[in-house]
């Protein structure tokens, strides 16, 4: 069995100096140790042949000289030959001068391309892939001792479909590639010299080899004689080795992300940094999901220990209206205290989801009334008739006292005077008496003085004011009053409607009722979301109105274009529209998938598959791969653009990742599989050297990595049988599955693009569940306790499995 025989590499990325470089991906020949630690790459696994609308089968633009010029170049020689040639391979028929200069090996080159990948699976052999450039000296060095050598040749040509690679007119391909060999061997250049499977799955990698073996290392010949046996005995270890190399590089991503976050989290309040702090959702989003697949590990556990405390005390803190309900902008200090005062509906809709999230992972009610108690302020406040939602509410407002003037915080603060003179009561039963406001001013941390630090307010406009801040639990405030729990709970919630009730008496801030596209996909998935996981109607019912608003003001039919904004009872009236840029079709096209699972009618899923192709046609890089942020064709846009930071809002690329993968697992279109690798390869370098920019698409990265779990409930959709098993599915955080009903309508959009639907059924009428993973199906079950187990952990009570044809 082959094994790691040697290494030697000049520098990673040398282009000079003769760098050797073999990583045989044989079981024992590949441990994390031997990866690289300095520049490691995302390596994008493309599972079959990508199509023909790849973008790595198109060629780039690019300007040749004629190609007579080219072809005497790998020996140094200048100008057109007229030489006559023993050799000539289709490389001749190329325009790169660097696949021209190979153009009279005798090695049966072909170009990167259909081609080849269809001879190679055809013929069921390994691909050898040759990177390099033309004025590469040791590609020339190469060439001359390997390629142009007789015997090689041979042994090439008969035994590996052989292709030739210019780096510099295929750099995505070459980037691929060369993640691998960096990550397998701890260096890299060029050139480069890969073999593949016919699925274009690497599984040896290296550069530069020498021609015959020298002082006890192996040359070219021997590498290729003893991978052909590997190939031909021992396949099966080859290729899964080959994997397990590649899945190590799609999960070191994702732990890189954890240790950068790891490294920026502030223990005593949580949150990412000192002050200013803000949610950070995606940050919440990706360590929540990061512990779903490292629930036993010290990492794991970390990863939840940091989410959650953090939601806790952003939820205890003056960042979240206590009285009002929702959450501000950011804290201007490090404890959450004092917040700007703005709210935004995108920060609504992703904290929503954050907690609704952290109530499944945690068991704890406590997250869930915090996401209930932000739709509810949205639901009031932000929301218009249509089925819209409003931008935002400002910071500044009119004190209640008047003056000219607005004031940042106006609405909200209050001074302990104002508290005493509303919450007078003495509460009956209390240590000394209290009253009413003397236990609400405790356990919020109300001062006569003001409780906001001159350093918190450089202006001058808290001066004596309250940020309400919760400063104990109710089980400290009931010991402090000696009083029960449960009255200390009854007694806050007294106080914060009375208090409610003056706040709506005070001027309100300026509402923005703009209603732009994007962020009412992003509100549509959180009601949706929490709809789903409480079982709450009314919520999934405002998630449909909602779908309903931007089918029915939002989108251009005629046109096929998302409009980007309306505003209250403006709506398809302003002129001229603006059409939608690519985070409201990505974060739009997210809401609907969210809505199909809340709801199971498909007719939400059958727009999301016409927006996402809408969506391919406007934005998608060609070249490049990935989305770009408005539309290409338009003149007046001086730089096209694509977002590589997930911040107040996730970049729409990386919600855009998660999408194509989700869609092509509902509607059978393998193509938005491979669009979805590619996108996740254009931002290669991006995700593996700052994965903390892009958590999100770590995310997506990750649900690559872990594969989508397919699950499939047969059944009609408001038996209670069927609810009960939705409602096991829905109880928990999943991050890397579908949900999809199969009502026994053969006709239905689901059916048709799923063909192996139709195979599934109830066992004995009763509503029956199918957990699907690859292509296999575990065996079928009808009780939601036994789902949930197998949700979890992989097991029911049966181990049998069943293959979906």
């Amino acid at each position: 069995m082959l094994r790691l025989a040697w290494r030697r590499s000049a520098s990673k990325h040398s282009r000079a100096g003769p760098t050797c470089v073999l990583t045989a991906a044989y079981s024992g020949a590949y441990s994390p140790q031997q990866k690289s630690q300095g520049d490691l790459r995302c390596f994008r696994q493309i599972p079959h042949p990508p199509s023909d609308r790849s973008p790595l089968l198109h060629p780039r633009a690019a300007c040749y000289l004629s190609p007579s010029v080219f072809m005497s170049m790998a020996s140094g020689s200048e100008g057109p030959s007229s030489t006559s040639h023993k050799h000539s391979n289709r490389l001749a028929k190329e325009r790169s001068p660097y696949l021209l200069q190979h153009a009279h090996n005798p090695v049966d080159w072909y170009p990167w391309g259909k081609d080849a990948f269809d001879k190679a699976k055809n013929e069921d052999k390994p691909i050898f892939l040759s990177v390099g450039y033309s004025t590469c000296h040791w590609c020339h060095v190469m060439e001359r001792e390997s390629f142009e050598d007789e015997e090689i040749g041979k042994i090439l040509s008969e035994n590996f479909i052989c292709i030739k690679l210019d780096r510099e007119e295929r750099p995505d391909v070459d980037k691929v590639y060369m993640t691998f060999v960096q990550a397998t061997s701890g260096g890299g250049g060029w050139p480069m010299s890969v073999w593949l499977t016919p699925e274009l799955r690497p599984f040896i990698g290296g550069t530069y080899f020498p021609p015959r073996d020298r002082g006890g290392r192996p040359g070219f010949k021997t590498v290729l004689t003893r991978i052909i046996d590997q190939w031909q005995n021992n396949r099966p270890a080859l290729e899964s080795s080959g994997e397990r190399i590649i899945e190590a590089l799609k999960k070191d991503v994702a732990n890189r992300c954890f240790q950068q976050l790891a490294h920026s989290y502030e223990e005593e309040y949580g949150g990412f940094r000192d002050a200013p702090k803000f949610p950070s959702p995606v940050n919440l989003m990706f360590l929540m999901s990061y512990w779903t697949v490292n629930r036993s590990t010290s990492e794991g556990v970390e990863a939840l220990q940091m989410a959650l405390h953090t939601l806790r005390m952003m939820a205890l803190g003056g960042i979240h209206d206590h009285i009002a309900q929702g959450f501000h902008r950011y804290s201007t200090d490090s404890s959450w205290h004092v917040p700007h005062f703005e709210k935004m509906l995108y920060d609504q809709a992703q904290l929503a989801v954050a907690y609704i999230t952290a109530s499944q992972v945690s068991g704890e009610q406590f997250f869930a009334e915090v996401a209930k108690d932000v739709l509810l302020y949205v639901s009031r406040d932000l929301s218009d008739k249509s089925g819209g939602f409003y931008s935002a509410e400002d910071a500044d407002s009119v004190p209640a006292s008047g003056g000219p003037e607005k004031r940042e915080g106006a609405f909200c603060v209050w001074t302990a005077s104002e508290v005493r003179e509303l919450l007078p009561d003495v509460v009956e039963g209390t240590a000394g008496n209290a009253t009413l406001a003397d236990i609400f001013m405790h356990h919020y941390g109300v001062k006569e003085q003001g409780n906001v630090a001159p350093e918190q307010d450089p202006h001058g406009e808290l001066q004596g004011q309250n940020v309400l801040i919760v400063r104990y639990s109710v089980e400290l405030t009931a010991a402090r009053f000696g009083i029960t729990v449960e009255k200390v709970n009854e007694l806050l919630a007294s106080a914060r409607a009375k208090m409610a009730v003056v706040r709506k008496s005070r001027p309100r801030p300026h509402l923005d009722t703009k209603m732009l596209a994007s962020w009412n996909g992003l509100m549509l998935s959180a009601y949706a979301r929490v709809g789903a996981v409480l079982g709450d109607k009314d919520l999934v019912e405002r998630a449909v109105k909602a779908g309903g608003f931007l089918k029915e003001h939002l989108w251009d039919a005629k046109q096929q274009t998302i409009l980007r904004s309306c505003y209250q009872l403006k709506c398809f009236n302003t002129s001229p529209s603006i059409s939608g840029f690519l985070d409201d079709y990505a974060f739009i096209i997210c809401g609907l998938l969210d809505l199909y699972e809340a709801t199971l009618q498909t007719e939400w899923l059958q727009w999301a598959e016409e927006l996402q192709l809408r969506q391919d046609v406007l934005f998608w890089d060609d070249q490049g791969g990935g989305y770009f942020c408005s539309d290409p064709t338009d003149s007046t846009v001086l730089l096209q653009l694509k977002e590589d930071q997930d911040g107040a809002e996730p970049s729409a690329n990386s919600v855009s990742a998660f999408n194509l993968l989700r869609l092509s697992h509902y509607t059978g279109r393998q193509e938005w599989l491979q669009k979805s690798q590619q996108l996740l390869t254009a931002f290669s370098d991006r995700l593996t050297t700052v994965p903390i920019a892009l958590p999100e698409m770590v995310r997506a990265l990750m649900a690559q990595h872990y594969t989508l779990k397919q699950i499939v409930i047969c059944g009609q959709r408001d038996a209670p049988d069927t609810t009960s098993l939705l409602a096991a599915v829905k109880s928990l955080f999943l991050p890397y599955k579908v949900l999809m009903l199969a009502d026994g309508d053969t006709e239905s959009f689901l059916c048709q693009r799923l063909p192996v639907l139709s195979s599934m059924s109830q066992l004995r009428g009763v509503a029956t569940a199918y957990v699907c993973q690859d292509f296999t199906c575990s065996l079928p079950v009808t009780d939601p306790q036994e789902l949930r187990r197998l949700l979890l952990d992989g097991t029911t009570e049966h181990a049998d499995r069943m293959t979906a044809e």
